[in-house]
């Protein structure tokens, strides 16, 4: 996810590393649960919060975006003292890649930020020279097969 920033938060040695995801809630069911854990981390200092954005598509397939200054407590609870220290990473064209990928009826929250924990170490490969040139995930359900295949395999002996 690309797009221009409001601001650059701090000096860019400084940053961890950064991830987005899109969650989406089938049915338009998102009211703000996963808020708490969100803030949580947030607090914690594993995370900053760079961008977050509630997209809600309806039956007809009509997208709605709305940035934390759009929602209200109810929708947005403990994120809201976060508001003024957001990047505004994403832009139109984000907008319109998760479009394409959420389901009519849902609502979707994408969510970029900082790996507050990784920055030490992104910081001292910078020093030294490096980059990163490759990253990836691994999906849950994906590690959980192989785990899964692993025991079946041991239990048989192979």
């Amino acid at each position: 996810m690309t797009g221009p920033s409001a601001r650059t938060p701090e000096p860019v040695d400084e940053l961890g590393l950064v991830d987005w995801i899109v969650v989406e809630f089938p049915g338009s069911r998102f009211r703000g649960e996963i808020l708490p854990a969100l803030q949580e981390l947030v607090e914690r200092g594993t995370v900053r919060v760079l961008d977050l954005l509630i997209m809600k598509k309806d039956e007809d397939g009509n997208l709605e975006a709305f940035e934390l200054a759009d929602l209200d407590d109810s929708e947005l609870g403990c994120l809201r003292s976060s508001e003024t220290e957001l990047a505004m990473l994403l832009s139109e064209d984000d907008v319109q890649a998760v479009d394409a990928a959420v389901v009519a009826g849902s609502t979707a929250a994408v969510l970029v930020w900082e790996n507050r924990w990784a920055a030490p170490f992104a910081s001292a490969v910078r020093r030294a020279g490096g980059q990163l040139v490759a990253g990836g995930r691994i999906p849950v359900g994906a590690l959980l097969a192989e785990i899964d295949e692993a025991e079946q395999l041991a239990e048989e002996g192979v």
